[in-house]
């Protein structure tokens, strides 16, 4: 199978896991993309919370209705793609620019499923640069903070502004993204505490402990993961 082949199936075989009446939370990225459109074909009566101004278009174009986190007491079911899962499914998000709205419903939600291709399975996270989502006011500072918090975890990297054609990548919000290139994280929760310590973070990239399963897409169907 191809890559593309694996997200496909892992996003169809989460599609099978809704339920009429359900409040879904729709995730960002490609691989979500395909359990969109896997749900969609469903025509189930479901309402579908998006992670991203990307995925809303793309579920209204399929007729899929939609709803605000406001407007809902819970979410039922979130499935979302990651860009690595490492031990115990924590894992590494935010390569879409989406991860501060992907991490708010992911929390308002009583189950959470991760679907992604064999290759983003890992055993140590940090190969992936860590997203961190910044205030876009005086991010050049809040960077060099965000410095002095890597070296805390013993990360001696410097966080490089993600920008396209030269101009900072905006996230639907209005802030910045910065790319730690860690290599390798030793101790993820620690690292997660240190940044959001900083004044002017947001958020990061660090999803652990909210994945209560994984569908990878593998050569032989797909695999089902648990913590």
């Amino acid at each position: 199978m191809s890559t593309d082949d694996q997200k496909r199936a892992a996003g169809e075989a989460a599609a099978e896991l809704v339920q009429p009446g359900m409040v879904v939370g729709l995730g960002t990225g490609s691989t979500a993309a395909w359990f969109v459109r896997a749900l969609a074909a469903r025509r189930l009566d479901v309402r579908g919370v998006a992670t991203s101004l990307a995925t809303a278009e793309l579920a209204a174009s399929l007729g899929i209705a939609l709803a605000e986190l406001n407007d809902v007491e819970a979410i039922d079911l979130t499935v979302d793609g990651a860009d690595e899962i490492g031990p115990g499914l924590a894992l590494i998000k935010g390569g879409g620019a989406a991860l501060l709205r992907e991490k708010l419903v992911w929390e308002a939600s009583r189950r959470c499923v991760v679907i992604a291709d064999a290759a983003k399975r890992v055993r140590r996270l940090g190969a992936f640069p860590l997203p961190i989502e910044v205030v876009a006011f005086g991010h050049p500072s809040t960077a060099r903070r965000l410095c002095d918090a890597l070296a805390e975890c013993d990360l001696t990297v410097a966080p490089r502004l993600r920008a396209r054609g030269g101009v900072p990548v905006l996230t639907d919000q209005g802030n910045v993204i910065y790319d730690a290139p860690c290599g390798s994280i030793e101790d993820p929760a620690q690292l997660a505490d240190a940044l959001k310590s900083v004044t002017g973070v947001v958020d990061h990239g660090l999803f652990l402990d909210l994945a209560d399963e994984a569908l990878i897409g593998m050569e032989s169907g797909v695999e089902r993961l648990t913590p």
